[in-house]
């Protein structure tokens, strides 16, 4: 800094008002011009003497020494504070601009640090929502599985259900006495109606099982848009933290510094991944007691099924026993009957050509009847030719027993035991009839039950 030749006053004295250009009196003479001494800094300038008419004209538009000296003093005055003031204000701005320097590195570093915290907070909210996914994804699929097995377990109910129908059905064509109401059929009765019990529970569960991973999906499909928000605004974040100073890609953007409407705050960010997640650990436990309640559902009731199953077949067994041991019982009689009716045929065999002419007729029909008791299931019906046949044999009966009036005694046993002989026929035909009913179509057929392992649906 340059140092100024006159030392400056403790204080600048005030410049005086330039005087007014008049006519200055006279100098005496006694006193010489050299004598009046100069003027101070700080006193009033005094009028010199004129040394008369001949220097008027150069004495009115001239400054005085003392104003000139005054107008130095001012300028070197003035030129000293405009460089003290300069000089101030450069230190000043040095140390603004120093502490704004500093204030804009602290705010940049704080600015930096927060969005690594914030990048935290982002990549553990990020990692619980990707955690939950992949559990609710788990989840899902183990439910699915099971949605699978009760698809499986339900189109397994058919099969018993249609074994039942069928058994029903084929036990409808037991013949005479047999069509009775045993306890196969009720027990058949029962099945049926815990095969459609079963039916209505696995599709009732089969219904909320696609609820549930309706809402599963639902769930994750939430956590998949909050993952995705964050993966994008982990990469904003994490862009926008790699800014510096030196980057080439900041610009200015006015009108950014605003807080949008919509923002979030931080508390109800984190309240929202925190409900979502909550709400999918919440349908996540549902599907893990649904599916819990689905394996007891499908042992239960394939257990119940088996069960019946078993009760069904003992009944079966237990009334083939009692038709077996029915027709044996029929067939001892029949042969004791036909035996005693070859003993009576012996007894009348001297009866008069008009009754053997008879006998043959009735032997035809009654063979016919005999043969066509063997007609199987449904074949042996009660047709026309079947009441024709029997009217026939009664006609040749009457027939024989008004030609043998006589013999009406001997005849009329005979008669007896042929009709004893038919019935016997027909109820071991009725016996054999049920037993293949029961036997070879029902409980055959009943093999066909599908196994526990096929009804519980792993199959």
């Amino acid at each position: 800094m340059s140092v100024c030749c006159v030392p400056p006053p403790s204080a600048p004295c005030p410049v005086p008002p330039r005087p007014v250009l008049i006519s200055r009196p006279p100098v005496p003479q006694s006193v010489p011009p050299c004598s009046i001494p100069p003027p101070g800094p700080c006193e009033p300038a005094l009028p010199l003497p004129s040394s008369g008419l001949a220097t008027a004209g150069f004495r009115t538009a001239k400054y005085l020494p003392s104003e000139w000296a005054v107008r130095c003093q001012a300028g070197f005055a003035q030129s000293f504070a405009d460089r003290d003031t300069s000089e101030r204000g450069r230190q000043e701005s040095k140390l603004l601009a120093a502490e704004t320097e500093a204030r804009s590195q602290r705010s940049q570093a704080g600015v930096t640090k927060g969005l690594g915290e914030r990048l935290q907070d982002l990549h553990f909210w990020r990692s619980e929502l990707c955690r939950e996914i992949g559990d609710l994804t788990a989840e899902t699929d183990l439910l699915l599985a099971q949605k699978r097995r009760l698809e499986r377990a339900l189109d397994a109910t058919e099969t018993p259900a249609s074994i039942v129908s069928d058994n029903l059905q084929c036990r409808e064509r037991r013949l005479g006495p047999d069509l009775v109401r045993d306890e196969v059929e009720v027990e058949l009765i029962r099945e049926m109606e815990l095969i459609r019990n079963v039916q209505e529970l696995l599709k009732r569960t089969l219904e909320q099982t696609v609820m549930q991973i309706r809402l599963n999906r639902d769930a994750k499909q939430t956590l998949e848009m909050d993952w995705s928000d964050k993966v994008e605004a982990y990469d904003i974040d994490d862009k926008c933290g790699r800014y510096n100073n030196q980057s080439t890609e900041i610009q200015f953007h006015h009108n950014s510094s605003k807080f949008e409407d919509y923002a979030s705050t931080p508390e109800s960010w984190s309240e929202f991944s925190h409900n979502n997640i909550c709400k999918a650990e919440h349908e996540r436990m549902a599907s893990i007691n649904l599916r819990t309640l689905i394996d007891n559902i499908l042992q239960d009731t394939a257990e119940d099924m088996r069960q019946q199953c078993a009760t069904v077949d003992r009944a079966f067994a237990k009334r083939c026993e009692e038709v077996e041991d029915a027709r044996h019982k029929f067939e001892n009689q029949l042969a004791k009957t036909l035996e005693e009716i070859g003993k009576q045929e012996l007894n009348i065999a001297s009866l008069k050509q008009a009754i053997k002419d008879k006998e043959a007729p009735l032997k035809v029909a009654q063979t016919r009847l005999y043969q066509r008791s063997f007609r199987p299931n449904v074949e042996l019906c009660k047709d026309a030719v079947q009441f024709r046949l029997v009217n026939e044999v009664e006609e040749l009966t009457e027939s024989i027993r008004c030609l043998q009036q006589q013999l009406e005694e001997a005849e009329q046993s005979l008669m007896n035991m042929e009709d004893t002989r038919l019935s016997f026929v027909k109820e071991i035909a009725i016996k054999e009839n049920s037993l293949f009913i029961d036997r070879e179509k029902c409980m055959t057929h009943r093999t066909r039950y599908p196994t526990l392992v096929k009804m519980t649906g792993y199959q």
